[in-house]
């Protein structure tokens, strides 16, 4: 039975799967997504997850797919039975086709973006809407040490100084007049750093400013890093974790243990991804596969099912390529892992910490 969950301090009850969307528009047609989705509502979920970048990879050709496929078929559906997560891309090299960059998280660019999404939506608002990353210089995407002289969008380390970016303050002043307009309903964070949410939270405190209800961080069995001081914020500020990549790009269903170049996101689109580029994720990712086995789980249940249950997650962002994996990555909520395998996980996880952070 599916359980629906408070979104941080909001009064929006969540399902605790969340379809994730970013597939749509590259890997799935428009009629595989609603095939997706319908199966998806028919078990329970209610809660969508898009942004206006996806489908990812991001490419010029693709942008904003996904949003028409879902806009297509959320005007069939009773919306106010839909709980829906969209985001605004950040400021990143490379991606011109957004706003021209975008260069700043200010005022004309989330003003532009959300007015699109609503219209490729063809919805009124949005339930969550999310910053996708932080404008500010900090390591994302599998990189992971801060250096404010570090040009992370490039690649290029020690040059310079820190670039400027639009305050905290500023963003969460234009979130509101958007809220105010009831374009959005609540708002969260993405790919976001302690500091950037505390911060967040005493502004919208300090000046009455909309509060985030949710950060959406990537959060798996050889990615938790959502233990080490997030977990306390998300339970002393009433935040909630939205945890994607729960399978870490598929490696945890174990697929690219048995067949290095099966077919997937790893190796369909090669150089993306560099998260699980590391020395010790494939070590890892084979004790949990062998692991996983040996209890007569397959890799992927074990892993979601230990995602799902966690105590500090609030919702887990699942997708799919095709229904038997959709299947499967449903399915795997009914399972809960026994004692005996979770003292075995944190056994591996204490011999390769966090591989891929």
């Amino acid at each position: 039975m599916m359980e629906y969950r408070l979104l941080g301090n909001t009064d929006i009850k969540v399902s605790a799967l969340c379809l994730g969307t970013m597939t749509y528009g590259d890997q799935n047609t428009e009629t595989e997504a609603h095939e997706q989705l319908d199966f998806a509502i028919g078990q329970g979920i209610n809660f969508i997850d898009t942004a206006e970048m996806y489908p990812v990879p991001p490419k010029a050709e693709t942008y904003t797919r996904t949003e028409t496929i879902v806009g297509n078929w959320l005007k069939r559906q009773q919306r106010d039975k839909i709980i829906l997560g969209g985001k605004v891309a950040g400021p990143r090299r490379g991606m011109h086709w957004i706003r021209g960059g975008p260069p700043s998280l200010d005022r004309r660019n989330i003003r532009e973006a959300i007015e699109g999404s609503l219209k490729r939506l063809q919805t009124d608002y949005i339930d969550i809407y999310q910053l996708h990353w932080p404008e500010r210089n900090v390591p994302m995407f599998g990189q992971y040490l801060f250096d404010p002289a570090n040009e992370f969008e490039s690649g290029v380390f020690g040059q310079g100084n820190e670039k400027e970016w639009v305050p905290i303050q500023t963003q969460l002043e234009v979130l509101a007049e958007l809220a105010r307009e009831g374009k959005i309903r609540y708002i969260g964070v993405s790919n976001e750093h302690p500091w950037g949410v505390m911060e967040f939270l005493r502004i919208s405190r300090e000046l009455g400013l909309p509060r985030i209800a949710s950060v959406q961080n990537c959060y798996n069995l050889i990615n938790r890093g959502m233990e080490f001081g997030m977990s306390e914020i998300f339970y002393r500020e009433n935040v909630s974790l939205l945890a994607y990549s729960p399978l870490a790009f598929g490696h945890l269903s174990g697929k690219y243990i048995d067949d290095p170049f099966t077919k997937g996101r790893v190796t369909q689109f090669l150089g993306y991804a560099q998260r699980y580029k590391k020395p010790n994720v494939f070590p890892a990712t084979a004790s949990y596969t062998n692991l996983a086995r040996s209890h007569g789980w397959t890799p992927a249940e074990m892993a979601l099912s230990f995602v799902y249950h966690r105590w500090f997650v609030t919702s887990t962002i699942i997708g799919a390529t095709n229904m038997n994996q959709l299947k499967e990555n449903i399915g795997a909520w009914e399972k809960r892992l026994p004692e005996e395998m979770l003292s075995e996980i944190e056994d591996i996880h204490l011999r390769m910490m966090n591989p891929a952070p």
